[in-house]
């Protein structure tokens, strides 16, 4: 399969996390879940960029560190730092103890949901 192929594959599975995220935030599901959707698309979105730049893949869930490569290949990817910021901790916030009790808001969830799709129309711009 070439490059083109895989991130193509990726930016799928990121779309269909970006539904999912979206259908479960129209009815008004379970926040948690919703932001976990959120950091899969756009992980999945930041590993077809890099892909597509050509760096090797990375099996890691960090959107910091996946936005600091894409910032080094383009710099407009700076004015995502602090969403991305927010959106790693709801991977690990979802997945794992944390030792307090996590809850969102429904404000703060479509605030994510919002700059995400922002982030996911700027790597599609600059990658198809």
């Amino acid at each position: 399969m070439d490059k083109s192929e895989i991130v193509k594959e990726w930016f799928s599975k990121g779309n269909k996390d970006l539904k999912d995220a979206e259908f479960l935030f129209k009815h008004n599901r379970a926040l948690e879940t919703i932001s976990f959707h959120i950091q899969q698309a756009a992980e999945k979105y930041l590993k077809g960029f890099l892909i597509a730049k050509g760096k090797k893949l990375e099996m890691i869930h960090d959107l910091v560190k996946l936005l600091s490569d894409a910032i080094r290949i383009d710099p407009d990817f700076e004015q995502f730092k602090e969403i991305v910021e927010k959106v790693t901790n709801f991977y690990f916030e979802s997945r794992y103890p944390m030792g307090y009790e996590v809850e969102y808001t429904k404000s703060e969830i479509k605030d994510s949901l919002i700059q995400i799709k922002r982030l996911i129309k700027m790597i599609e711009a600059k990658t198809l």
